[in-house]
């Protein structure tokens, strides 16, 4: 009876682990914008300077009358002011964060000139020189091609494993390297999300709060000309947060509109590098 020989099984490698590191930043982030947002508020926008009459100085929230410009109005729209341009100011803190970091993730130059250099090189059984291209590239693309192809150039010289097991392994490196690449693409995206949906309904909320009070002083005063002018002035102070919360919302849906396609071109250079590993070794070394 023949001897079989056993099969070669690929060696399980650990499971690459993502550092983590603390997301603390990312939460504090929006408590500084909220404080920010209310020193703003209370003594730029609140500036005893810009009111013909105070009612009411000192404290959390002095009470004023006759703003004098515009930014004096925006201080009487209340409350939630504050807390709106904080919110503002978390989006804007976001989408510096996530432009810098998407952008250092895209790398230099074009990722399907990039595949195509290493498509070449590989063709051509040069697979240090596809390795160099990698580190000129800087971006995620290239760090998951690098570490597929240090994987690729060690199952070249593997004698022990079948052609498929050597594929399965280079697949298993670049999936180990992508799982590292792509929770830092899309961190803190949430941040931009919530803001989109919640930015205008805090402006809504202020709004009708200020509706309330001006409806509230109306039906104290004794009417008149005088009692509609000053209802006027109180809806349009109470409509400056309609107007910072819609504002708001817009330009964080446009920034996440950005940075999820710019993500989603990223996601796609690294499934093709994959792709290309893959087909590459299964034509040149079976």
């Amino acid at each position: 009876m023949a001897e079989t020989k056993p099969t070669a099984t690929v060696k399980a490698s650990a499971p690459a682990s993502v550092k983590k590191s603390g997301n603390s930043i990312s939460y504090l982030a929006p408590i500084i914008c909220i404080l920010a947002g209310y020193l703003i508020w209370r003594f730029i926008l609140g500036n005893p300077s810009g009111f013909k009459q105070i009612i009411s100085g000192g404290g959390f929230w002095p009470t004023y009358d006759g703003p004098k410009n515009a930014l004096n109005k925006m201080y009487l729209g209340g409350i939630i002011v504050p807390l709106l341009i904080g919110t503002f100011m978390t989006m804007l803190t976001f989408a510096i964060e996530r432009f810098l970091t998407i952008s250092k993730a895209t790398g230099t130059g074009s990722n399907a000139d990039f595949i195509r250099k290493v498509q070449y090189e590989l063709a051509n059984k040069n697979v240090d020189a596809a390795i160099a291209a990698c580190d000129k590239q800087k971006g995620s693309v290239g760090n998951v091609m690098k570490s597929g192809l240090h994987k690729y150039k060690e199952m070249i010289h593997n004698s022990e494993l079948s052609t498929e097991q050597k594929v399965l392994a280079i697949q298993k490196e670049v999936e180990e390297a992508t799982a590292l690449e792509l929770p830092m693409l899309e961190k803190n995206l949430v941040f931009l999300s919530t803001i989109a949906s919640v930015a205008t309904l805090l402006g809504l909320l202020g709004t009708v709060l200020g509706m309330i009070r001006s409806f509230s002083a109306l039906g104290e005063g004794e009417g008149g000309g005088d009692a509609a002018s000053k209802l006027s002035v109180g809806i349009s102070e109470a409509l400056y947060n309609t107007a910072l919360g819609i504002g708001t919302s817009a330009f964080a849906i446009i920034f996440y509109n950005i940075f999820t396609t710019r993500i989603d071109g990223i996601t796609y250079g690294i499934d093709e590098s994959g792709f290309t590993l893959t087909q590459s070794f299964c034509i040149l070394y079976k």
